[in-house]
């Protein structure tokens, strides 16, 4: 019998009917198969990062553990192509042969590519798009029992709904990813006045290459992260593995999760002990490979909603956020994330046609979020805001078609794809339609 399947943020849980562990592409089409002759619906999974079910499987889960690796290299070009299960963590091993790195990342690299890519993963930087517009094809698996080909030559209309598909299209095998030369980035990492940050928001996201911000609720201050792309023969000036490790795991880590764990028992203490955590975040400076950079080690479970709104809307939007725990005198301990990303053209991407701020706000896994995450997405809403597929909203077919012009087109293909629903659950039967 099927164990319980939970994932990371254990909101989310289910006991598949069946769990199969495929090999090789034609393994995920023979499990597909199989699970359409018992009448069951299929469900890849990652590394189960997302916040919402949108990989729950009761029927077959399909584990792409076994699907890892480089599938084969365009070197003239720069793509590489990666098997669907590959952990973003395995990417510097995989494209150091070949000098390569991904353009822009996220701040955590645990997902797999095909989760990644299929959720809107996204980084932070006014001119650079989320993962998915780094992706220049893919091989999906689909309902009819075939290996379909999407690419620049093959297929090609179907290429911007395949990129980021929700997995409602067909299961991803592989993934083409258009890769650039490594670089190194030169991070500057540092507390500001969170109004000065806000009033010069337009100037500060698009200005530096990636830009980003923490604002712990009680306080002031943001914590600014400002990344400038330099060329791998630049002079490295990395963190020590000491300050590394008080930095990036005791503070932001074990530190930080017993501190969850006082304010979860007692609520009173939060506001000071956010106060004192962006006095004790230190300065710092540091030069080195991107990957290094761009991700952090993540342990504290949390449970976190993120918007993408117009860029422009960001400033009222945090504002609004910080009325809205003042007036309801709430002790809020996980901070709220800012970030920006370019427009794109991929017809569920979050920052479909239009220049994006993000704004994720957070709370601690063994808390409820409550009335926080309600009103903060009334708030997130009414500035024209686009929920991240992968994390938690309360959104639904009707409310979403209104926000993406090419709504009905995707939901066109998935008609096409899979008119009898073998990829669908719960999840996608709310934000797309049964």
């Amino acid at each position: 019998m099927s164990k319980v399947w939970q994932n990371w943020s254990r909101i989310e849980s289910v006991t598949p009917a069946r769990v199969a562990y495929p090999g090789s592409p034609d393994e995920v089409v023979q499990a597909i198969a199989a699970a359409r002759a018992e009448g069951l619906r299929v469900k890849p999974i990652g590394a189960g990062h997302s916040f919402t079910g949108i990989a729950i499987a009761p029927g077959v889960q399909l584990d792409l553990r076994n699907l890892q690796g480089v599938v084969r290299v365009d070197t003239d070009r720069g793509r590489v192509t990666l098997a669907a299960g590959t952990h973003l963590y395995r990417l510097p091993e995989l494209l150091a042969p070949y000098g390569l790195a991904l353009q822009n990342m996220g701040d955590i690299d645990a997902q797999t590519i095909a989760g990644a890519t299929s959720t809107g993963t996204h980084g932070t930087g006014a001119a650079f798009g989320g993962l998915a517009t780094q992706i220049t094809g893919v091989t999906l698996a689909t309902a009819d029992g075939s290996l379909l080909v999407i690419d620049e030559e093959n297929n090609t209309d179907l290429l911007d709904a395949a990129r980021l598909g929700l997995g409602a299209l067909g299961v991803l095998v592989d993934v083409t990813v258009q890769c650039v030369p490594a670089f190194k980035l030169n991070a500057v990492e540092k507390p500001e006045p969170l109004a000065a940050v806000l009033n010069a928001w337009e100037e500060r996201a698009t200005g530096p290459d990636h830009f980003e911000f923490y604002w712990f609720p009680h306080t002031a201050t943001a914590l600014t992260k400002t990344n400038t792309r330099l060329p791998m023969d630049a002079p490295s000036a990395p963190l020590g593995s000491f300050k590394r490790w008080v930095d990036d795991d005791f503070m932001s880590n074990k530190l930080f999760s017993a501190v969850c764990g006082l304010g979860r028992a007692v609520p009173a203490v939060i506001p000071p002990i956010n106060r004192l955590a962006q006095k004790l975040t230190n300065n710092r400076e540091f030069t080195d490979v991107s990957t290094s950079v761009f991700t952090t080690k993540r342990e504290v479970r949390f449970r976190e909603m993120e918007y993408a709104l117009p860029r422009e809307e960001v400033p009222d939007v945090l504002r609004a956020l910080d009325r809205l725990i003042n007036q309801n005198n709430w002790k809020i301990s996980f901070p709220v994330e800012v970030r920006a990303a370019a427009p794109d053209g991929l017809w569920l991407s979050t920052a479909h046609g239009r220049d994006t701020g993000y704004v994720a706000v957070h709370r601690y896994f063994k808390e409820e979020p409550g009335l926080y995450f309600t009103y903060a997405e009334q708030i997130f809403r009414a500035h024209g805001g686009r929920p991240h597929w992968g994390k938690m909203h309360t959104q639904n077919a009707e409310s979403l078609s209104a926000s993406y012009p090419r709504f009905g087109d995707f939901l066109a293909v998935r008609d096409k794809l899979d008119p009898q629903r073998v990829f669908a659950n719960d999840y996608l039967d709310r934000v797309l339609g049964a």
